[in-house]
C-alpha cells in the first residue's frame, strides 16, 4: 500500500506518523467536524449503559496501563480513568486529542496510529477501541489486530465495538466509508490474530443506536 509522511502533527511531541492513504483521509475528514462529533458523542452519558458496563467490567480492576485507541474526544478514557484504570488515549486526529487533553486534563493523551502503536512489545493490561477499527479495509484488519496483541500481556483484553451486518460490507458513513462485520467473522480475525473471545454483546438498532452495534471482548492468548 502506498503510504503518506505525516510530519509535524505534534512539534511539540517531536513525532513522525507514517499513515496510510485511507487513514490519512480519515484524520482530515474527521478533523473537519470535531465540534459536530464532539456535540453528538462526546460525552460517557451519550453512550449506551450497556457498553460502559461492558468496557468496565472488561477492562477495569486490572494492573497495568489500558490504552484508548482512537479515543476521539476522550471521554471513554475519562470513563476508564474514573473507574481507577491506568488509561490514556491515542488518536490520529490532532483536534480530537486538543479537545480531550483540554476537557480531561489529568488524562494522558497522545497522537499516534493503530497500525503503529508507540508502545513497546507486551506492555500494556489492556486495549479499547471502541468504533476505532470500523474504517478500516478488511484487508488491514488483520495488521491491526496483530499489533493490538504485540502490545499487550499475555492474558491482556481486548474490547472492541463496531456496526453489526450479515457480511462484510462497506457502507456510506456520514464521515468516511466505514464497514459491517459479522460477529462470528470479526472474532475468526481476532482468533487468528491470537485472541480469545471472552465476552459478545449485540444490539439492534433503534435501542440507542441509528445501526446495529456489536461488541467483543477477547483475551490474548499464546
Amino acid at each position: 500500500m502506498k503510504r503518506l509522511e505525516i510530519h509535524a502533527l505534534d512539534p511539540s511531541a517531536g513525532l513522525r506518523h507514517f499513515l496510510s492513504v485511507d487513514s490519512e483521509r480519515v484524520r482530515l475528514a474527521y478533523g473537519k467536524i470535531v465540534d459536530l462529533y464532539v456535540e453528538l458523542f462526546g460525552t460517557s452519558e451519550k453512550v449506551h449503559r450497556d457498553d460502559l458496563d461492558l468496557i468496565g467490567r472488561q477492562l477495569s480492576g486490572r494492573a497495568g496501563a489500558v490504552l484508548d485507541v482512537g479515543c476521539g474526544p476522550g471521554h471513554l478514557t475519562a470513563y476508564l480513568c474514573s473507574l481507577g484504570v491506568e488509561a490514556s488515549g491515542i488518536d490520529l486526529v490532532p483536534e480530537f486529542v486538543a479537545h480531550a487533553r483540554a476537557t480531561h486534563p489529568g488524562v494522558g493523551f497522545r497522537l499516534g496510529s493503530m497500525a503503529g502503536l508507540d508502545v513497546a512489545d507486551q506492555s500494556v493490561a489492556g486495549i479499547l477501541t471502541w468504533y476505532s477499527t470500523i474504517h478500516l479495509r478488511p484487508a488491514e484488519i488483520d495488521g491491526v489486530f496483530a499489533e493490538f496483541r504485540r502490545v499487550l500481556v499475555p492474558g491482556g483484553r481486548l474490547v472492541v465495538g463496531f456496526f453489526d451486518g450479515d457480511e462484510v460490507e462497506a457502507f456510506d458513513h456520514k464521515v468516511v466509508t466505514a464497514y459491517r462485520w459479522p460477529p462470528d467473522e470479526l472474532a475468526a480475525r481476532l482468533e487468528k490474530a491470537g485472541f480469545a473471545e471472552t465476552e459478545r454483546r449485540q444490539r439492534p438498532a433503534g435501542e440507542g443506536n441509528r445501526r446495529p452495534h456489536a461488541a467483543i471482548a477477547a483475551e490474548r492468548v499464546g
